[in-house]
């Protein structure tokens, strides 16, 4: 009898595969990475030949390091980047290098939408804006500026889509990407084709593969050809996963409604499953049976969080922090908590906006910058430290703030990715935040987990995803909020959150103005 099932995580580097048993024990675990290019300004683009590269090498490598044999795994699960999307000719041949997630050349399609998005209930899921990395304006991009490459075009599938194509050979879409990505209804009739139709997407839908499978379906069994190719067994059965960050909510305990998971690591991802379906600015979603019937996903975040404090290490780290580092033999990572830990909270009145890369929630405002005000001469290295650690957290419980306005009262939240390895950093977000927050024992590998539980429920070993989190997740640490700190932080938190609305203007004329150079 089958004992392990497969994790597959197709993230923005790299691929990493996991085996676990179905107690939730990592067994095995290995990564194989792949580039992305940057043809232009706001591109990004990567290649399915390297993605497959990558599979053929983590695959068998991580079978091999469990030390067991592939018909001893019962069900695989993939997950992967959402808005990274394969165009596919007749041949089943890429017409033009896969889009990435990050790409936002479909800047002026997604402009486009916005002046149509009262007419058309898809629109809902994304206020205030229309989000120019969604599949919509990037396919209104590729049929206006590749209008060859379009009509070739026979398949359009999602990363997630091309990996189970990959492993059973049987073309398939994932609902729960559609729901999250694509503007698709479940439980309105699917597809929008009026607003497809609208914005001269009128044959998009002929190009995606016909079955819709919801998280939890079985895709098929392992195909003959991957079963050579990659060392598995053809008694496995794939089932259908979800997107890279829902399946790290799985992946943490964040299964049942009302609860909350942040994935932090060079951006950030905030993910609730509500009993109640609600659309608001300031919230994205909410995302109608994305996960499982009866729930719907909701979603916020912040498009820099941990790339902040590697552009704080990167520019603005003093020679004589790092020659200490050296000296005491020190991670500069913990060096620099070290040294912002040292600095009182509010960082003696300097505030920085995370807004780097723009904001992804509560505005979604990609000509958003980011700042620090309330510079002084006596102002530190270690000041600027602290305030990215507060502004970072800051960010998050903005979101947080938003999502309680629409209704969806945050309890606990539990957290995985680079943020969640830092003690420093998690316990100042359960400060500012003013909830408990925790961690899991795989809360690095939280992703691969999540696709087991999913596959655990898929195969029939258990019979829901919460029964199956329950059995599977280790809580690992908890950070209580200080309460006395927690009120200390509200009046830097109401400064972070006036911010904003006051430099819009300033900053989107300057934005305009650099952007005509």
């Amino acid at each position: 009898m089958a004992e392990y099932l497969m994790g597959i995580d197709a993230g923005t580097g790299s691929v990493r595969v996991a085996l676990f048993d179905f107690r939730g024990q990592n067994r095995a675990y290995a990564v194989a990475e792949y580039g992305t290019t940057y043809p232009k300004n706001g591109w990004a683009e990567q290649s399915d030949y390297e993605w497959f590269e990558a599979l053929k090498k983590a695959i068998p490598e991580c079978i091999k390091k469990a030390g067991i044999a592939a018909d001893n795994i019962a069900a695989i699960t993939c997950d992967a980047t959402t808005n990274t999307l394969v165009y596919l000719d007749e041949n089943d041949t890429s017409v033009r290098p896969p889009i990435l997630w990050m790409d936002v050349r479909a800047t002026e399609e997604a402009s486009f939408i916005d002046t149509i998005r009262e007419e058309y209930d898809a629109t809902k899921f994304y206020k205030p804006g229309f989000r120019a990395d969604t599949m919509v304006p990037k396919c209104m991009w590729v049929k206006k500026n590749e209008p060859e490459n379009w009509a070739k075009t026979k398949t359009i599938m999602e990363f997630e889509d091309w990996l189970n194509w990959k492993l059973t050979g049987r073309k398939t879409v994932s609902m729960s990407v559609a729901a999250f990505r694509w503007n698709y209804d479940d439980k309105n009739g699917g597809y929008p084709v009026d607003f497809y139709n609208a914005v001269g997407l009128d044959d998009v839908v002929d190009k995606f593969p016909e079955p819709v499978l919801k998280v939890g379906e079985v895709v098929g069994n392992i195909s003959a050809e991957a079963a050579e190719i990659f060392g598995l067994s053809k008694k496995t059965v794939v089932v259908e996963g979800t997107a890279d960050c829902n399946a790290c909510m799985f992946g943490v305990g964040g299964v049942r409604p009302n609860g909350m998971t942040l994935i932090g690591g060079t951006s950030t991802c905030l993910l609730g499953l509500s009993e109640e379906e609600f659309h608001v600015d300031g919230v994205n979603g909410t995302y109608p049976n994305c996960m499982y019937d009866g729930t719907s996903l909701l979603e916020g975040g912040q498009t820099a969080a941990g790339s902040i404090l590697t552009w704080f290490k990167n520019n603005l780290l003093p020679a004589a922090w790092m020659q200490e580092a050296v000296n005491r033999n020190m991670n500069i990572y913990d060096l620099i908590t070290e040294k912002a830990s040292a600095v009182p909270i509010g960082c003696d009145g300097l505030v920085m906006m995370d807004y780097f890369q723009g904001n992804r929630a509560p505005y979604a405002d990609s000509k958003a910058r980011g700042m620090f005000w309330g510079l002084s001469i006596g102002t530190t290295p270690a000041h600027l430290a602290r305030a990215v650690y507060e502004g970072v957290a800051y960010g998050a419980n903005h979101c947080i703030v938003s999502m309680k306005k629409a209704g969806y009262d945050v309890k606990e939240i539990y957290a995985c990715g680079g943020l969640a390895q830092s003690d420093f950093w998690m316990q100042m977000h359960a400060d500012i935040i003013g909830v408990p927050m925790y961690t899991t024992v795989e809360s690095q590998s939280a992703g691969c987990l999540g696709d087991c539980i999913i596959a655990a429920v898929g195969v029939g070993i258990y019979p829901n995803f919460w029964e199956a989190a329950d059995s599977m997740i280790r809580v690992d640490k908890e950070y209580i909020p200080n309460m006395e700190a927690h009120k200390e932080y509200q009046f830097y938190m109401e400064r972070y959150m006036e911010t904003w609305p006051q430099m819009k203007e300033i900053v989107h004329k300057t934005v305009d103005h650099n952007n005509k150079k």
